[in-house]
């Protein structure tokens, strides 16, 4: 199998940005919409909104890795380097070290990028690892960097990287271009297609021993904020992880050569859908914070507790709607107090309900609850 990195043209990749110019014009205009969507957000809820979209990406980078981490720790740690928190509270490591690349992605978007940058990145990471022979640092084993999928018998080979003796000079030309692109460097590029070839162009170095996909998320954010000059804040990783299996086949598709129209076409399209998602989702907190204010005074703490946990599953709902059980497994109220709260809820436009008897469900009666 020939590799991208193999081919003469490597890493001059090559594309038609005829096909991208009409995905570039939609996500400036999206871009402008959503600026717009977030100066309806008040001041104060700023800082809530900010910490709700940045703690899902930092969760959802990480799924993608198969690493489950705790929300309430991601959100913790974010708050405490914000400095929104007025007391300490002890978060793992592998929360606080993906908080801690978000945290240094929001505040220094715009700085030039350096090895130094992902070096950093890499250690927050794995601080504490036993499992790696390199940290905040390159890889050097001798063994072939390998994507593999399946058994030692059956093994599938999706991509083998450069060797470890070529990362340090394939690192250096990638900081060049990364930076020689910029909307103020000496080559720049339009917003998606410079995202979406600095994401694979990462991806097929793979200098680290691992992480290299949380990393190369981060890249492509830092590109996209970049050339927005302000921090993103789109649901990237959020909307990546909802379509895993296509992500992941695409990069397969576009590493063995260095055109990669199909790819960028791909990465673009699943932008636009983090642009979209995003929208949604500040709307949604939008609602959230009305439906809140609309109801303030009119609760009861079981109520107000069902509606906190609702509001926690965030944009794609309580998965099928809540039934009376999941209500009484959340307040442990009984049967018959469930039934008048839920129909109290219903009756103040808290929530709406469908199906009845044993079918009935009910849902927060805000727009934009499922993407």
């Amino acid at each position: 199998m020939i590799w991208n990195w193999q081919r003469p043209a490597w890493p001059d990749f090559t594309y038609n940005p005829t096909v991208l110019a009409s995905l570039e014009q939609r996500f400036l205009r999206a871009s402008g919409e959503l600026f717009g969507v977030f100066k309806h957000v008040g001041p104060q809820d700023r800082d809530t909104l900010k910490i709700e979209l940045i703690g899902e990406e930092a969760l959802k980078t990480s799924e993608i890795e198969g690493e489950i981490l705790d929300r309430d720790s991601v959100q913790s740690s974010l708050r405490q380097q914000f400095g929104l928190a007025a007391q300490e509270r002890r978060v793992p490591p592998a929360e606080r070290g993906i908080a801690e690349i978000m945290v240094d992605l929001y505040r220094n978007f715009a700085a030039p990028l350096t090895h130094e940058t992902m070096f950093a990145w890499h250690a927050m990471l794995f601080t504490g690892s036993r499992h790696l022979q390199s940290v905040g640092a390159y890889r050097v084993h001798a063994d072939p960097m390998q994507v593999i999928s399946g058994g030692a018998h059956n093994a599938t080979i999706h991509y083998e990287a450069p060797p470890s003796e070529r990362v340090a000079a394939e690192m250096d030309r990638f900081v060049a271009w990364f930076n020689k692109t910029t909307p103020g460097g000496g080559h720049p590029l339009p917003p998606l297609t410079r995202a979406g070839i600095a994401h694979l162009y990462f991806e097929s170095i793979h200098p680290f021993e691992d992480g290299n996909g949380r990393i190369g998320r981060a890249l492509a954010e830092k590109s996209l904020a970049q050339n927005l000059g302000s921090p993103s804040l789109i649901a990237l990783a959020y909307t990546i992880q909802r379509g895993r299996r296509e992500y992941y086949a695409a990069l397969e598709r576009n590493n063995k050569d260095c055109e990669i129209t199909d790819w960028l076409i791909h990465f673009s399209e699943t932008i636009l859908r983090a642009q979209a998602n995003t929208i949604k989702r500040v709307e949604f907190y939008i609602a959230k914070a009305k439906l809140y204010e609309k109801l303030r005074g009119q609760l009861n703490q079981r109520q107000e507790k069902a509606i906190a946990r609702m509001f926690r599953e965030g944009i794609d709902g309580f998965k099928g709607g809540l039934s009376a059980e999941n209500y009484i497994a959340i307040t442990q109220a009984s049967r018959a107090t469930a039934t008048r709260d839920l129909q109290d809820l219903v009756a103040k436009g808290a929530f709406t309900k469908t199906g009845e008897l044993r079918h009935t469900r009910y849902y927060l009666n805000v727009p934009g609850r499922q993407v």
